[in-house]
């Protein structure tokens, strides 16, 4: 997968490339290539570079160019990501950190007045809230390292979508209804997103040329035409002082220099090992595969295969509680907190935490555990940090993509809460995040906000193999509910034996450490929830769906088969290169 293996000398015949419209199916099994997203001309992007030669890697970056036209409320390159990738060849797992960072200009009481934690969401919608986006950085990094396409090459079928348009669907109508408020306090963001002020219309055709135009930048100047010059000066301007339309909100402190400085970071990934298999996660800044592999490790203690579902849930549960306890209390960006990483993901640990479970009650709320006696490191204190239990954006979006000689891409990436900060750049036609929000407010904890550092993350793209060989992906969006659908999606799969589609589709259960479970609207008073309560267990009813999970299932006779939503999120779309007859 050296870079710039495969040249297409002719953009346009990419575009011309794109297949025709067809109904969107959440599965799809067979040979060659293949891609699960949430939006249908995503997946057909990513597809069309496949066919054109490209590798995981371009067709990946295509997908994300492309769900930052049709998805933009949840992603885009005002915003950041992880990407976890299966290099065939080598047989080796690497990811790419282009998590949002802080302007050099943050401290720890940036959200706070008078040393008191700032109301969330007047801190969500304000130039405050935007990090230095990493998505940008992040691309050129996959391309320049592990890519055989260029920016111009693999911006094309985006650039196309966001020029032709595509019809507003009802989940696009929804999430804009959501958020009308926000949108209405900047001008450039309700000039794109609002007619005389509410959503647009489900069936109108929305065109976004000024993002065509921002895509065409990059695609014939690759990252420098994002982090300097003329779109750069933009965001700088548009944090600093944003297009307010009444009311003004916090402004932000950003320079060109915190653009120019901005670096993507190339981490070694995650590694745990649950049942045979090889997980691979995401590394901190993201606590998503520790916190994945923690309760994993838990979990293996059990003979789950032999119980009833009932068991295995409240099980998954407190496993689960465990793990976000540890996670709240430890995990940061791992250039400014020496988290006890290596403590966590023991097996001995783990089985000092699997002690405290009760089979057949549920716990309170849990006290973080002590990993540092399980670092060999005799250099640090053996006490746990103070944990927080921090509001956390649940919108973002994840896909993945393989291609014909077996590379692989899990690819997490979002701009934080539905719509960010709810500004568009003027001039350029994409969201800014609000990832700032994702630090803790109020301190001392390890995820306080400071200069040029990452706020955690609960983003979990995971790649899992057996024998050496690739198994499955799996990932998902939901802030802090993505460890919890990755994890209860592996239990699923590998412990109840349900095929990825099932596994996915079931009603998902949420528990990161609180006195009730968050879960889906209909679970209160299900059988499978009555069950549950027998345990001790106590709901609370999240206002929509958990997630839209995406994922890869690699079998035994050689065939790929690719999973999404069938029904969260208006259903995804799965494609193959050569579908199985």
């Amino acid at each position: 997968m050296t870079a710039r293996l495969v040249v297409v000398t002719l953009t346009l015949s990419i575009v011309l490339a794109l297949p025709a419209a067809q109904a969107k199916t959440p599965l799809a099994t067979g040979t060659g290539g293949a891609v699960a997203t949430i939006s249908e001309q995503a997946s057909q992007s990513a597809m069309t570079i496949l066919n054109k030669g490209g590798n995981a890697v371009d067709a990946a970056v295509a997908a994300a160019a492309t769900l930052g036209v049709t998805d933009p409320f949840s992603c885009g390159i005002g915003g950041g990501g992880f990407m976890v990738i299966y290099l065939a060849r080598d047989k080796r797992v690497i990811t790419i950190d282009h998590r949002e960072m802080a302007p050099a200009s943050f401290t720890p009481a940036v959200f706070q007045d008078q040393r008191k934690a700032i109301d969330f969401d007047t801190a969500v919608a304000s130039g405050a809230a935007v990090g230095v986006p990493g998505t940008v950085r992040g691309w050129h990094e996959a391309l320049e390292r592990y890519g055989s396409m260029s920016f111009k090459q693999v911006m094309a079928p985006a650039i196309h979508v966001a020029e032709q348009g595509f019809k507003v669907t009802g989940i696009f109508n929804h999430l804009v209804t959501q958020n009308e408020t926000k949108f209405q306090r900047f001008s450039s963001t309700s000039a794109l997103y609002l007619k005389d002020g509410k959503a647009l219309p489900v069936g109108a055709l929305l065109r976004n040329p000024d993002l065509a135009k921002a895509y065409r930048a990059l695609a014939a100047g690759g990252q420098r035409a994002f982090y300097a010059g003329p779109m750069a000066q933009a965001m700088i301007t548009t944090v600093n002082r944003p297009p307010v339309t009444g009311a003004a909100v916090r402004a932000g402190n950003m320079t060109l220099a915190d653009l120019a400085n901005y670096e993507a970071r190339i981490r070694q990934p995650v590694h745990s090992t649950y049942r045979g298999y090889d997980v691979y996660g995401m590394a901190e800044p993201s606590s998503g595969g520790v916190a994945v592999a923690e309760a994993l490790n838990i979990l293996e203690g059990y003979d789950l295969k032999s119980m009833p579902r009932v068991d295995v849930e409240h099980l998954y549960l407190e496993a689960s509680r465990l793990a976000f306890a540890d996670r709240n209390a430890y995990l940061a960006d791992p250039e400014f907190v020496d988290a006890p990483v290596v403590g966590l993901l023991s097996k001995p640990f783990a089985a000092q935490r699997r002690a405290l479970i009760d089979a057949r009650r549920a716990a309170s709320i849990a006290a973080a555990g002590d990993p540092y006696t399980f670092q060999d490191d005799q250099s640090v204190p053996l006490r746990p940090a103070a944990a927080s239990l921090p509001r956390e954006g649940a919108h973002t979006t994840h896909f993945t993509v393989a291609d014909k000689d077996g590379n692989i891409v899990s690819y997490t990436f979002t701009i934080e809460s539905w719509g960010g900060s709810g500004i568009v750049v003027p001039g350029y036609g994409f969201l800014l995040n609000n990832e700032m929000t994702d630090f803790d407010f109020t301190g001392p904890r390890p995820n306080v906000p400071e200069a040029g550092k990452r706020p955690r993350s609960s983003m979990a793209p995971t790649i899992v193999l057996k024998g050496g060989k690739p198994a499955f992906t799996i990932g998902s969006p939901g802030g802090a509910t993505i460890i919890t659908t990755v994890l209860q999606s592996i239990v699923n799969y590998v412990d109840l034996g349900m095929p990825m589609h099932a596994a996915i589709d079931a009603p998902r259960l949420s528990q990161r450490n609180n006195a009730a479970t968050s879960v889906e609207p209909g679970f209160p008073g299900s059988a499978q929830a009555q069950a549950l309560a027998a345990f001790g267990h106590k709901w609370e009813a999240a206002p929509e769906e958990i997630g839209a999970a995406n994922a890869l299932v690699f079998n035994a006779d050689g065939t790929v088969t690719a999973v999404s939503e069938s029904r969260r999120h208006g259903g995804g779309a799965a494609l193959v290169q050569r579908a199985a007859h």
